[in-house]
């Protein structure tokens, strides 16, 4: 047992300097890569040979794309590409054993038994450390437009996000929203930042993002969009982006509400998949519940239902976290969403599983851990419940 604790940590550590691209097929878009590659140079190493990667973070400058992988990392462009359980085509992996499983296919269709590589996206190297990947990246399209829009009311953002669905369609690539305590914080927290739509303050923010193979067309397509959706009511107010620089400034905003947080003192936060016509109502009944004791943010993916809900207050108050936990959990559990979108559940939530997954679930994930990790030396007591882990 020693032996192969010792030789998990000798993989962790080693992991870091595992960095090389190892091979790449431009016909098929096939990138073959080891665990330690930095997201950021993967997507710039793909740009150059006119690709593009399916996943798009904020923190693209430090994160590696084994730990991506390893807890399923969502991002910006889900909406668009799917998860990585859709575009990871293999994987090698160490077990607890020591054992390396050789799971790095590069073929879209294998159906040769169980696809043991979705057990490792998303377990956060609980069942194996991730030491290689494989992955589909989708061609680089010439034509990328963004718009930065208000909206008066959820019930709006909704609407115009099945209006983006219906007349958008292939070439939607994004659809992010942050209300307008978010945008507050940015603009308090950034010197330099200006939002785009000055004349008033607006309740809701949306950045959509369209992709295409001809900008002319593509270009028509998201302003009789914008236009349609203007005379319905939908849109108060909005800009489109007329170069690199101006579109950079709207993701700037949208992807600092996070740093801008942090800066802003203590944060408590919550990352949520629930009905896109039910997200929103979580962060109102927050409010109301917290009242004058700390601000309350929403933000997120509203493509693809996540809500990243966060609790801003000057410092850490343990009746501030009362009144959030576990009425955030228990609000989540209610209506059938997740806790953790996705992130992971880590440590911190992994007693808090049973609001997503029922007992049976969680009892059948333990038997696989056990199997594969008998000893629970790999990240013990993360994921699972500790009464699990022992």
């Amino acid at each position: 047992m020693i032996f192969f604790a010792d030789l998990i940590h000798q993989v962790i550590v080693n992991v870091s300097s595992m960095n090389n691209i190892i091979s790449f097929d431009k016909v098929s878009g096939i990138l073959v890569c080891e665990a330690g590659c930095i997201l950021e140079n993967l997507i710039s190493f793909l740009d150059n040979q006119g690709f593009i990667m399916p996943l798009d973070l904020g923190a693209k400058g430090s994160c590696q794309i084994g730990g991506n992988v390893s807890t399923n990392a969502g991002g910006l462009r889900l909406v668009r590409y799917g998860s990585l359980h859709e575009n990871v085509l293999g994987l090698e992996a160490v077990l607890a054993n020591g054992d390396v499983l050789d799971m790095l296919g590069t073929l879209r269709k294998d159906n040769t038994g169980y696809d043991l590589k979705h057990l490792f996206i998303g377990s956060e190297g609980s069942l194996g450390i991730v030491t290689k990947v494989s992955i589909l990246t989708p061609p680089k399209l010439s034509s990328v437009n963004i718009a930065f829009l208000a909206c008066n009311d959820y019930s709006s953002c909704q609407k115009l996000l099945m209006e983006a669905k219906r007349k958008l369609g292939e070439i939607l690539s994004a659809f992010e929203f942050l209300d307008t305590e978010a945008m507050n914080l940015v603009l308090h927290q950034f010197d330099g930042v200006r939002n785009p739509l000055p004349a008033s303050m607006h309740n809701f923010y949306i950045l959509i993002e369209t992709t295409g193979s001809d900008e002319s067309y593509n270009r028509e397509k998201l302003e009789a969009f914008l236009l349609s959706s203007m005379e319905d009511g939908l849109i108060s107010d909005g800009v489109l982006a007329q170069d690199i620089n101006q579109a950079s400034s709207f993701w700037r905003i949208r992807e600092g509400v996070p740093e801008a947080l942090m800066k802003a003192g203590a944060v408590y936060k919550y990352d949520l998949s629930l009905p896109v016509e039910k997200m929103y109502d979580l962060v109102d009944d927050m409010r109301i519940r917290l009242g004058d004791m700390a601000k309350v943010v929403g933000y997120g993916h509203l493509g693809d239902g996540n809500l990243h809900l966060n609790v801003s207050a000057p410092e850490y108050d343990d009746k501030i976290l009362e009144q959030i936990e576990p009425y955030v959990y228990e609000w989540t559990s209610k209506h059938r969403g997740s806790i953790s979108a996705e992130h992971g559940l880590g440590l911190m939530k992994a007693n808090k599983i049973y609001y997503s997954k029922s007992a049976e679930t969680v009892q059948t994930m333990a038997s696989i851990k056990k199997l594969l990790d008998p000893n629970g030396i790999l990240n013990p007591y993360k994921v699972l419940p500790h009464s699990l882990n022992s």
